[in-house]
């Protein structure tokens, strides 16, 4: 069976190459008994994949099941998986077959296999490596003959990283890969996925079918398209059943789509074309984001220094060198991030001057500075001095100088060693 027989009888609609490609792994590795690990973002139609496979393989004729790993409680999985023996715990009136006791000689499908518990994948290995499990509550080990199909929208090989899941399960579940495309890849598939939608529903809901003006059309496959294939069926679905007009504009369309317009939200849409002179839209706003933040931050810290200040009435002198560092630090900074408004602190004699008479903190921060230059070398030559008792050469190697240039210091500051 050629590809466009395998999309017409499992309803895949498309023509990219990387989803053609996706199908061509998944059509070859079916006869085989290999397990396979399909990823993808969510909504990229992942669940179809396992039944190809499971439809060209020997074991058509036998069970087929789908478990979605993410929605069954931890406390309950190993139970479905596994199956329990009665009594093995509260509830468990009588004993019940698992999944892989179910699915022997047929197919099982793990949906969102990056959600399993660390301890119900040193199960599933065990399966996988030996085609041995034990029901919950009971001493007797079992056989079974079951291919898996595992799928994830999990970056599994970051949850390795964190110990999230068992790096030994992962290259036993990915022996053969195969990756879904994002529908934002497949750009040439959008615009005849949403007709296809859209006369589904008008035939369902007994209405015409929408259709898009130019500018729809085009905002429709520039679109980011985050929540996938999924996403772009609820949209044709709510367009078809709200909208009284039959011609979709860009303006309609916008309205449904998330972050489209509309104050401070982050656009979704990636601008035409892919050419260096283009950016993401996303990230630009983003940065803008952090930038304004950043700079309301400096303010409130500025003003924040200045209510100290004016509660010891105006005065730092009372601070150590290493706090009047900071402070000068700080208002470094915060001229750096203010530069654009005019808002800057300059520093004079008489400490720092904000230039901006509208701010109602602009009065002096006066900074008292005690020491010259040369008395701060004399105090280090000093403190080097007696940390290594007089020893003048690791003094000078303390210090970054010679120990000639050590000797005329001592001289010309007259240090008594």
């Amino acid at each position: 069976m050629n590809l466009q027989d395998i999309k017409q009888r499992f309803g895949i609609i498309g023509s990219s190459p990387a989803l053609d490609r996706a199908i061509d792994i998944a059509r070859q590795v079916a006869p085989t008994d290999l397990s396979v690990l399909i990823t993808g973002e969510s909504g990229t139609g992942k669940e179809v994949f396992p039944q190809i496979i499971h439809q060209f393989s020997t074991r058509k004729h036998g069970p087929y099941i789908a478990v979605n790993c993410g929605a069954i409680p931890e406390g309950t999985i190993d139970s479905e998986l596994f199956g329990h023996e009665k009594g093995s715990f509260t509830g468990a009136h009588e004993a019940r077959k698992g999944y892989f006791e179910v699915a022997d000689g047929g197919t099982i499908f793990l949906d969102e296999v990056g959600e399993l518990p660390l301890a119900t994948q040193a199960r599933l290995l065990r399966i996988l490596e030996t085609k041995e499990y034990i029901r919950v509550g009971s001493s007797k080990v079992q056989k079974t003959d079951v291919r898996i199909v595992a799928a994830t929208n999990v970056n599994l090989q970051q949850a390795i990283e964190k110990n999230k899941f068992r790096e030994d399960l992962y290259y036993r579940l990915n022996t053969v890969p195969i990756l879904l495309p994002a529908l934002r890849e497949r750009k040439e598939d959008i615009y005849i996925l949403f007709r296809k939608f859209a006369a589904d529903f008008a035939a369902k809901y007994r209405m015409p079918v929408i259709k898009l003006l130019p500018d729809a059309e085009q905002l429709l496959i520039n679109y980011y398209w985050q929540g996938n294939v999924r996403q772009l069926k609820n949209i044709a679905e709510q367009i078809s059943i709200i909208e009284k007009t039959r011609d979709i504009s860009g303006d309609i369309l916008a309205r449904y789509l998330p972050h489209i317009s509309g104050g401070n939200s982050l656009s979704l849409v990636k601008p035409e074309g892919s050419g260096s002179g283009n950016s993401d839209f996303s990230e630009r706003d983003l940065l803008y984001k952090v930038l304004f933040d950043m700079k309301k931050d400096m303010n409130d810290l500025k003003k924040v220094v200045h209510d100290i200040v004016q509660f010891n009435q105006g005065s730092i002198s009372n601070l150590s060198n290493d706090d009047v560092q900071i402070l000068n630090r700080i208002h470094n900074e915060a001229d750096a991030e203010n530069a654009a408004t005019g808002v800057i602190l300059h520093p004079n004699k008489n400490g720092f001057v904000n230039n901006n008479p509208a701010q109602n903190y602009n009065e002096p921060i006066v900074v008292e500075e005690t020491l010259s230059l040369s008395d701060k070398e004399k105090e280090m030559i000093t403190k080097a001095l007696q940390k290594y008792k007089g020893k003048r050469k690791l003094a000078s190697e303390e210090l970054g100088i010679s120990e000639r240039t050590l000797y005329r210091k001592i001289n010309e500051y007259n240090i008594k060693e």
